[in-house]
């Protein structure tokens, strides 16, 4: 009864004091993560609303524009604030008019005045200035729509780098410990067998120390690659982390076409050229006419107390009308400007037909590189098997005494660089066809 409580608390405190499970990842979750975290991504985001809102700003222009104005002046009589100015007319001068005024009259200059003006412009034809203006912003979108697809691209490329590197490094770690243990698997045959001799055992001893520090360095690449993971999907450093992708035992064919025909890149310098185009006809367009339709209200009205300006006694006038603005002289910045967007349109030009070339060289390397590579992995699956073979012969060997720690030695470095290169040619084709997504997709 008490041996069975004592078991019962020890698996209780065994639970209390097991490590907390790691969180698995995969590829496709790495990817997701990164890209939400991706500030690039979230700058092009910012850059394609700004430039919508562009196309709002410049389409502002194409409707009429109302503008308003009030004022109140206050007229002070300087000689005597307090008092509205007077005008007084003598009677000699008004006697001849009629005895009536022959005492003469004062009048009372009001001091109040206000006025107040509506005025409306509607654009009706700008020889393109407006609509150019505008076809250029809808340009400026395109080009950031296909920068945001250009950086998410890229983000994805580099998460999946993320991704296999920590995943490699997790495999060194698991080579390297193997490497190791074998080694210190050979000193314990050769020392239980009573036969150690001084030069094996220095041999061996040799390779273990040089192992511990190859174990050792793979660790800490394992931990700073998976750090850097964590980082960049925007993890907790101090969660441990599972990869659950394994690297493909084997590769099929790519299913991208075989020639690049589109690419986000080039989207962009195709649409930079035509705002360029657009601008420079904009910038023409400024020296033409530009005719617009006009409507306006006025109102003012003056008083020596304020609560009459607002009565019939007030003015209103009101006008409708064409108007026609001519520019006639600008020391030929029109036509400078336009020469400055059309060049810009040329360099643009020139950069996607280099962009093009390059490209296409980049996305049918990446091809022919995951074909070579894959072409080449059979056999050296084949060499690493044959080695593997190699390997237990000599172990068979040496625990017969029939060979040296020497040949033992280096039949597992044999083993062990083409399990590396292995490892390493698997990570090259993963990385080439995520070259082919991230160019052609």
């Amino acid at each position: 009864m008490h041996k069975t409580r004592l078991v019962s608390l020890l698996a209780f405190f065994g639970l209390l004091s097991a490590p907390a499970y790691a969180m698995d990842l995969s590829l496709s979750d790495a990817v997701t993560r990164v890209t939400n975290e991706s500030h690039d991504l979230k700058k092009a985001v910012a850059n394609l609303e700004k430039a919508e809102a562009s196309l709002d700003a410049v389409n502002a222009n194409r409707w009429f524009k109302i503008e308003g104005t009030a004022a109140y002046t206050n007229m002070i009589n300087v000689e005597n604030p307090s008092q509205a100015r007077m005008i007084e007319i003598p009677g000699e001068i008004l006697g001849e008019i009629s005895d009536k005024f022959k005492d003469g009259i004062a009048f009372e200059i009001p001091d109040n005045m206000f006025t107040a003006s509506v005025n409306i412009t509607q654009p009706i034809y700008t020889f393109g200035k407006i609509g150019n203006a505008v076809k250029s912003v809808k340009s400026a979108i395109k080009m950031a729509d296909a920068s945001y697809e250009l950086t998410k691209r890229e983000v994805a490329y580099a998460a999946a780098n993320l991704y296999w590197t920590a995943k490699m490094t997790d495999e060194i770690v698991r080579l390297s410990e193997s490497d190791l243990n074998n080694a210190r698997a050979a000193r314990r045959r050769l020392t239980a067998a009573g036969r150690a001799n001084r030069s094996n055992l220095v041999k061996i001893e040799s390779d273990i120390a040089s192992k511990e520090i190859n174990l050792s360095d793979a660790k800490f690449n394992r931990d700073t690659a998976h750090r850097m993971l964590k980082i960049m999907a925007g993890i907790n450093l101090d969660e441990e982390l599972v990869l659950t992708d394994s690297f493909p035992t084997s590769f099929g064919e790519l299913s991208a076409p075989k020639k690049l025909t589109s690419t986000p890149q080039w989207d962009i310098l195709s649409e930079q050229i035509e705002m360029y185009e657009r601008n420079a006809r904009s910038q023409r367009a400024g020296a033409y006419p530009t005719l617009a339709a006009t409507a306006g209200y006025s109102y003012y009205g003056m008083s020596t107390e304020m609560d009459s300006m607002f009565d019939a006694s007030g003015s209103q006038s009101a006008t409708v009308g064409l108007a026609l603005q001519v520019p006639i002289f600008s020391g030929g910045l029109n036509r400078a400007n336009a020469t400055i967007e059309a060049m810009n349109a040329e360099v643009a030009r020139q950069d996607l037909a280099q962009a093009k070339k390059l490209t296409s060289e980049q996305y049918d390397n990446a091809i022919k590189q995951y074909n070579h590579l894959r072409g080449n992995l059979a056999k050296l699956k084949e060499a690493r098997d044959l080695a593997a073979k190699a390997y237990q012969f000599s172990q068979d060997r040496f625990g017969a005494g029939q060979t040296s720690a020497i040949e033992l030695a280096d039949a597992a470095a044999g083993l062990y660089q083409l399990d590396m290169a292995l490892l390493n040619m698997k990570y090259n084709i993963l990385m080439s066809e995520q070259s082919v997504k991230k160019l052609g997709e």
